[in-house]
């Protein structure tokens, strides 16, 4: 059944607009009658009967309210360092599709891609595509979110805030499981370096603001590949895989 985002619904009644209610009606050719199931970007899933139609808007009738299966337990942010080429496209998608609930962009000392602030605008307005369709494609009950980038102070601030605040690291030695036995609750960060990985400087950094610094194991994992991998460990001890 397709699948759209929308914002929060009203009593029985839906509305898509945009470019999802063009595809509806143009692409999809959908008619009134048809089914639909909608999200509110809240974990809520809404099947509903189409009512009326055109490219510019969507009318639809709720005919039931479900919370979404495809939302995990577990809250996870993903602070990923900026990875050339198209390496981010494939993060986003892939940790949408697994189950992240939020991307943020971080520019550390290795990064070799280093946008300007115009380039950097289009990049998170095509990332946040990526995630919404994913999103949809994979069943998720909500879009989640791609914010702007931050220097990796400004993400370290962040992250200490949060239950559970890791950082993955080449050079350590501390294996994730154990931690993740002990410590996992509600909600976690995760930090992944782009393709040179951390500055010893900054790995020092992490840990003196109280980051988790550990291993996915005695292979070097590339950088598009690290965050995948700890997201499907954390689902998979959160019951989610």
């Amino acid at each position: 059944m397709p699948r759209f985002f929308v914002g929060a619904v009203s009593g029985d009644q839906a509305v898509v607009t945009g470019e999802d209610a063009r595809h509806m009606a143009l692409s999809l050719r959908m008619r009134p009658g048809e089914a639909v199931t909608v999200c509110d970007s809240a974990g809520n899933d809404y099947q509903c009967v189409i009512q009326r139609i055109d490219p510019q808007q969507v009318v639809l009738q709720v005919a039931q309210v479900s919370r979404s299966a495809g939302e995990p337990s577990v809250q996870i942010t993903l602070y990923q360092a900026l990875s050339k080429g198209d390496k981010m496209d494939w993060i986003v998608q892939k940790a949408v599709e697994l189950g992240v609930g939020r991307i943020v962009p971080v520019l550390t000392r290795r990064c070799i891609s280093r946008p300007d602030a115009r380039s950097l605008e289009r990049k998170v307005e095509r990332w946040n595509r990526i995630a919404k369709e994913a999103a949809k494609q994979c069943g998720r009950g909500r879009s989640p979110q791609v914010e702007g980038l931050l220097e990796l102070p400004q993400a370290l601030e962040q992250i200490r805030e949060d239950q559970l605040g890791i950082f993955f690291y080449e050079n350590a030695t501390q294996p994730l499981r154990p931690v993740l036995e002990e410590r996992l609750k509600e909600s976690v960060s995760l930090l992944v370096g782009s393709e040179g990985g951390f500055d010893p400087t900054e790995a020092a950094l992490a840990q003196e603001q109280g980051l988790c610094c550990l291993s996915l194991g005695s292979r070097i994992l590339r950088c598009e590949t690290a965050p995948l991998a700890a997201l499907a460990a954390i689902l998979y001890q959160a019951g989610d895989l």
